[in-house]
């Protein structure tokens, strides 16, 4: 089930659910873009992730993320915002052809004076092996095997504050570094292995 045409099989099933979250009318919307590839050499597929860089302006400022963001008013639609903004931030050009499925929407944890984000994530496929050219935005980027996913390793808790409030969420902390996997982004990766119906642990 770690094996890419596996993965994708039960992904082409994947539907947003009745809990996904809708922006009200004039609220901000974002699109992120998941993507897979399957490396000849492994027994896994592997899931794409970028450190967002160090930015005081940045609500996200060094997090382990999935590239995307804000919706353009020149975006046709949330899809476009997914693929026009990969580009921007690593330089991987993806087209609809690509895309797998749309999983659930996710509400930021941040709240704007616009209204409530909401952050829509689309799963793409990459067949080709193409190395990432980072903007500004960007410090790293990593691949990681769904295997590692599916085993738990790495799951644990992390613990911050947040207009004064402590708060302890679970997370994954990824090689190589123990980079923290947590919040907005861990919920779309635990959403992704329930559709494709991978053992959780913890």
């Amino acid at each position: 089930m770690h094996r890419l045409d596996a993965i994708l099989a039960k992904l082409g099933e994947a539907r947003p659910d009745a809990a996904s979250a809708e922006a009200a009318e004039g609220s901000p919307q974002a699109a992120v873009a998941a993507i897979l590839r399957q490396p000849s050499n492994a027994d896994s597929a592997e899931l794409f992730f970028i450190q967002r860089a160090e930015d005081p302006k940045d609500p996200w400022s060094g997090h382990i993320a999935f590239p995307g963001g804000r919706r353009d008013p020149g975006d046709a639609s949330l899809l476009h915002t997914a693929i026009r903004e990969t580009r921007e931030e690593v330089g991987l050009d993806l087209g609809p052809g690509d895309l797998v499925a749309r999983l659930p929407d996710v509400p930021a944890f941040i709240r704007s004076k616009r209204g409530v984000l909401v952050v829509s994530p689309f799963v793409f496929v990459m067949r080709s092996d193409v190395a990432p050219t980072l903007n500004r935005e960007v410090a790293t980027t990593l691949w990681v095997p769904m295997a590692t996913f599916a085993r738990g390793e790495g799951r644990g808790t992390y613990a911050f504050t947040w207009e004064d409030r402590p708060y302890e969420l679970p997370c994954f902390r990824l090689e190589p570094g123990q980079k923290v996997l947590w919040g907005m982004t861990y919920r779309m990766v635990e959403t992704m292995l329930e559709a494709i119906g991978l053992a959780r642990v913890g």
